[in-house]
């Protein structure tokens, strides 16, 4: 029988995985509730080892490797930076979200708090059963550790972006689903610490290569840094952060486009990543990622307000630099720029130059979808060699966690709690990240603590860029308002901007995209599901919706 991983599971080949699964997490009433078993049943099932090790592959699968949304989809993942004001989407999934009209009916909303709660439902059976297992009780211990870390990471979200949800530890009946009430932010996170803690203490620091996708507890522990950085528990994040660096296992990669790519996939920056097979388990996101030049969807656009944000390669902001030309504004600026984003008549990919420039033939011109692109494209992720790449079935995984998110929160921690800052401690930390060989910008110096918060939050913007951390980096900060609640703008399109008509363009010949308007006070937490409370009337809606 052969071993494969997805989506930060191990799957064994054989049917009676997808019995499981139909017993565990199939269509139901409600999503909390216990649905009828078939075929296999929970009473008959949990025996042995090998039982325990084909429901702990059913909890890893956190469902559609396509465009299901969730907090584990590569898709997801991306438009969750573009929400916070990184970029639009095509059929305007981000704008959705923050131009003012979210409402508890959008279905993506509903896709994301079903699909948690889905995989919460197969935690909870996994660990109502896993006591009926006659096995070795070490392995059981990091099972259930891993499973306690993935219920934890799903809650964790659930309550960042909804607020108080249902806090659910037990597969329950109809009844019991249909009449739970949402507990607070606060009471969902204190659970969320615990599991984690509990967890990291009997997980593995690693995995052999070979075992890559499992929970560890450097995963667990990155996550409850994620967990206590929002709650601003500043000293706790940096011990939690401290723990993993104490691992000596991790590392800065001296590459850094290769992190995204085939090539990447084993290196040991990467903490935790979903798993993806070619022809198996495959997801679409280069598909919708790559121009149509090339055959893709163009799905996504860059913002150029996140461009503005990479610096020059003297380590100076493009306002401050004597490198930067405003005429020539891609010049002289921080690598991580074109290895993350496709410039028109700057980025090469596959031989061919990338064009948006408008009155063309090109593909991906920008008058071809009038105000649905912005002439940038993301090329982070895309597989360069074709021979390696296929866009529709893609194989390759996904980095949720890196090693460089670590090293910049332990100093944010630092910073935040009032420690002292010196040398030492920067070359640690973000000289690290920012030092990798294949990027070489300069080191930070300042130890000022409101100097350094600035450089904390661009580097973390440009570092994990399309990550999916820059929605949660700006909830927390309390900047998500301000940074979506504005004029957007695309690629440059003159430098005579006062006598261009062709596109309406700033002061500085900038393409004048896209506008949103957040509502502050209200769209910082998403809407509970109408649908949920259409079975649940004990639930609450979240102010404003």
């Amino acid at each position: 029988m052969r071993t494969i991983f997805h989506k930060n599971k191990l799957v064994k080949t054989t049917m009676a995985l997808s019995l499981l699964l139909t017993v565990i997490s199939g269509c139901q009433k409600n999503l909390l509730d216990k649905q009828p078993l078939s075929s296999i049943s929970d009473a008959t099932f949990w025996k042995t080892s090998n039982d325990a090790t084909l429901a702990l592959n059913g909890v890893y699968d956190s469902g559609s490797g396509w465009t299901g949304y969730n907090f584990w989809c590569a898709t997801s993942m991306v438009n969750l930076d573009l929400m916070a004001g990184d970029g639009s989407e095509k059929e305007s999934i981000p704008d959705h979200f923050t131009d003012g009209t979210l409402s508890s009916s959008y279905s993506f909303v509903g896709a994301y708090y079903s699909q948690a709660y889905t995989q919460i439902t197969r935690c909870n059976n996994f660990l109502d059963h896993i006591g009926q297992v006659s096995m070795d009780a070490t392995q059981k211990n990091v099972m259930i550790g891993e499973v306690r870390t993935i219920r934890a990471y799903n809650y964790f979200n659930l309550a960042l972006y909804f607020g108080g949800v249902p806090l659910v530890q037990h597969v329950l009946t109809t009844d019991q689903a249909n009449s739970v009430t949402r507990a607070s932010q606060a009471d969902v996170w204190a659970f969320c610490e615990s599991e984690l803690k509990a967890a990291a203490a009997v997980l593995p620091n690693y995995v052999p290569d070979a075992q890559q996708g499992h929970m560890t507890a450097a995963a667990a522990l990155a996550i409850l840094g994620r967990l206590q950085m929002a709650e601003k528990k500043w000293a706790d994040a940096a011990t939690s952060y401290k723990a993993i660096m104490d691992m000596n296992y991790y590392i800065i990669d001296p590459r850094y486009r290769e992190l995204f790519l085939k090539a990447g996939e084993l290196s040991h920056e990467v903490i935790l990543s979903m798993q993806y097979i070619k022809d198996t388990y495959s997801h679409v996101l280069l598909q919708y990622l790559t121009p149509e030049t090339w055959g893709g969807w163009h799905q996504y656009s860059p913002f150029n307000e996140l461009v503005k944000d990479y610096e020059c390669t003297d380590g100076k902001t493009i306002d401050q630099s004597p490198l930067y030309d405003k005429n020539n504004p891609y010049n002289n600026r921080d690598p991580r720029l074109d290895f993350n984003i496709m410039i028109p008549g700057r980025t090469t990919f596959r031989g061919i130059q990338y064009s948006a420039t408008p009155g063309t033939n090109k593909p991906d011109r920008l008058d071809e979808y009038p105000g649905v692109w912005s002439g940038y494209s993301i090329y982070k992720f895309l597989e360069d060699d074709p021979s390696v790449a296929n866009d529709f079935n893609s194989g390759n995984n996904f980095p949720l966690i890196r090693y460089a998110e670590v090293l910049l929160g332990y100093l944010e921690a630092k910073v935040e709690s009032g420690a002292p800052i010196d040398q030492s401690l920067l070359d640690a930390t973000v000289n690290k990240v920012r030092g990798r060989a294949a990027v070489h910008m300069p080191a930070v110096t300042t130890t000022d603590p409101n100097a350094l918060r600035t450089i904390i939050r661009r580097e973390r913007h440009i570092e994990f860029a399309f990550e999916g951390l820059r929605y949660y980096d700006c909830l927390r900060w309390g900047i998500i308002g301000s940074e979506n609640n504005r004029q957007f703008t695309g690629m440059k399109l003159t430098n005579t901007p006062s006598s261009y008509t062709a596109f309406p363009v700033d002061a500085d010949g900038y393409y004048i995209y896209k506008k949103r308007n957040f509502v502050v006070g209200k769209n910082e937490l998403w809407p509970i599901p109408q649908s949920e409370r259409d079975l649940n009337k004990n639930l609450t809606q979240n102010p404003g919706y």
